[in-house]
């Protein structure tokens, strides 16, 4: 229950800080465009910046058990994420089925779920879900790109090894495994780049959302079924299939978090790139992360009973 209320907390505190982003967006405080390069240095700047800084700890045996647990629960996430859109997301040429397979496939791991996941367990929470943001990187540009462009991308692949984050995450690794530790001046710099990615990433999510006609969307069936998939279906499978490992809490919550995150912005971006519905693409991400308010604190309660 503890874990709950700093979840419902939190998501309390995330929402003011998006109808702020939705404010500054409706009287062009931030445009279409400053919205598109806030989200550029969340993602390639302050995420990446947020990451290497939870591998500046000290190095501990239990620490790196916990994060081959991590990956391990993460590539079971994303199997079972994968295979429940194929079969529940049928091909239908009267329906966005890109579009939505990919919003019930990827989690907006990152902006949403760094933020709670970091209100929960700081640093360490980040430091196990960096494996989950390894596998969604590698996999939304190859699998991802395939589905929205409905063909095989090799090139993606190759994309997502050069993406920041994955350098990061290596570079992160290095100086965990060889115990290197920067200098207290760079690291507090650093540590104060990292504390943007909260209020900036709800700002970028706040302009996105105001960007669709909401009231449009929520009349749409289909956007309330992609909702379900995302926000309990999945996370709910994961956690039937995980639930009798032998995991810390901290661990396991931390990628259920981000399993359970609303869907990713990315998507939306993909929309645009190849040429898809990119307004629908908007009122899922909208709409499930105004959901995702309710589901979240949900399944925490559940990984508490759970577990």
């Amino acid at each position: 229950m503890e874990y709950a209320l700093i979840i419902a907390e939190q998501i309390l505190i995330m929402f003011l800080m998006i109808l702020l982003g939705a404010f500054c967006y409706r009287k062009q405080i931030i445009t279409k465009e400053g919205n598109r390069q806030l989200s550029a240095v969340v993602l390639h700047v302050v995420c990446p910046v947020l990451i290497f800084m939870a591998y500046q700890t000290e190095f501990s045996k239990e620490l790196l058990q916990g994060l081959l647990w991590a990956m391990l629960l993460s590539v079971i996430s994303f199997v079972i994420a994968i295979a429940f859109a194929a079969v529940a997301v049928r091909k239908d040429p009267r329906r966005e089925y890109a579009i939505e397979k990919c919003s019930v496939i990827y989690s907006n791991c990152a902006f949403m779920g760094f933020p709670l996941i970091q209100a929960l367990f700081g640093n360490t929470g980040i430091f196990y879900t960096t494996a989950y943001l390894t596998l969604f990187n590698l996999l939304v540009w190859s699998h991802g790109v395939m589905v929205m462009n409905d063909s095989v991308n090799w090139k993606g692949l190759v994309k997502a090894m050069k993406a920041p984050t994955i350098i990061a995450i290596v570079l992160g690794i290095i100086c965990y495994v060889a115990n290197i530790r920067l200098p207290e001046t760079l690291a507090a710099a650093l540590n104060y780049i990292a504390s943007m990615n909260t209020p900036l990433a709800m700002l970028v999510a706040g302009a996105t959302i105001a960007q669709t006609n909401l009231l449009k969307a929520f009349k749409k069936p289909r956007v309330y079924l992609v909702a379900l998939y995302r926000l309990l279906v999945i996370p709910l499978l994961v956690l039937a299939a995980t639930m009798f490992l032998p995991v810390s809490r901290e661990v396991y919550m931390s990628v259920i978090l981000a399993t359970a995150c609303p869907t990713a912005t990315i998507c939306t971006l993909f929309a645009i790139s190849y040429n898809k519905n990119a307004l629908y693409a908007s009122e899922l991400f909208a709409v499930t992360t105004i959901l995702s308010a309710v589901t979240m604190p949900l399944m925490v309660l559940l990984v508490n009973f759970a577990i």
